[in-house]
């Protein structure tokens, strides 16, 4: 269970280097984690030993992640079989990259609800994929750093429990930044094949734990809005 490794970015693989020379990028260019990795490392309550299988199933999953968040083209994603890949949220109907995209990609498929439209602080059937990054990258602006807590089995059905969290320094939909601590608890199941690619993804938390810290604020008026959230630098990512 190998990544690629390249100098310059401790955690992730396929970012840079020759073989993403033809990679197109979402934002134009490779995204830069210098923000997010050092809250990671200030902050995670796990250090894992080099080569552990807890290591390489976090470094796998920030790789997944990144591909998901910034590659444009199907073909240039490494981490997945993108004619096999299924994505589900808490048991809900799997979708393929077709479903995906059709979604709207970004933060939709993660943050997928069966709730009434009218009590939807954040609906992804209204949201794009640069509309959802922009929101979570306003809102955390030091990233949405992930830590892998413990690993229960590895390849091929991988499942582990993980750890998310950021700090609400940015507007989110409306309401005025707290400062504080957002975090959420959740287990996955990453299932890979013989060459290591993901085919099948499932997660299970509850996204109220992650929205619930974003609408703490006071509700600002248009004007303040706009201006706390212009151009926020969307390849500084979590």
């Amino acid at each position: 269970m190998e990544l690629s490794n390249v100098e310059g970015e401790k955690y992730r693989s396929y970012l840079h280097g020759e073989e993403e020379k033809n990679t197109k990028w979402r934002y134009g260019d490779p995204p830069s984690y210098d923000v997010v990795n050092k809250l990671f490392e200030e902050e995670r309550t796990k250090v894992w030993p080099s080569g552990s299988l807890e290591e390489k199933v976090q470094n796998l999953v920030k790789t997944w992640e990144m591909e998901i968040f910034h590659k444009e083209r199907l073909e240039d994603f490494k981490t997945i079989d993108t004619k096999k890949y299924v994505f589900s949220l808490n048991g809900k109907e799997a979708l393929t990259m077709e479903g995906i995209q059709k979604l709207g990609g970004g933060y939709n498929p993660q943050l997928q609800t069966s709730l009434p439209e009218e009590f939807r602080c954040y609906d992804p059937d209204k949201e794009t994929s640069e509309s959802s990054h922009r929101a979570f990258t306003t809102t955390f602006p030091r990233g949405f750093a992930l830590e892998v807590l413990k690993v229960y089995t590895g390849p091929p059905e991988i499942v582990y429990k993980f750890r998310h969290w950021g700090y609400n320094e940015g507007p989110f939909k409306g309401h005025a930044p707290t400062g504080e601590l957002v975090e959420f608890y959740g287990m996955a199941i990453f299932e890979v094949d013989e060459e290591m690619k993901i085919v099948r993804v499932e997660f299970f938390y509850d996204r109220g734990e992650l929205l619930g810290g974003l609408l703490k604020g006071a509700t600002m008026d248009s004007s303040a809005l706009e201006a706390a959230s212009s151009c926020p630098f969307l390849r500084n990512t979590g």
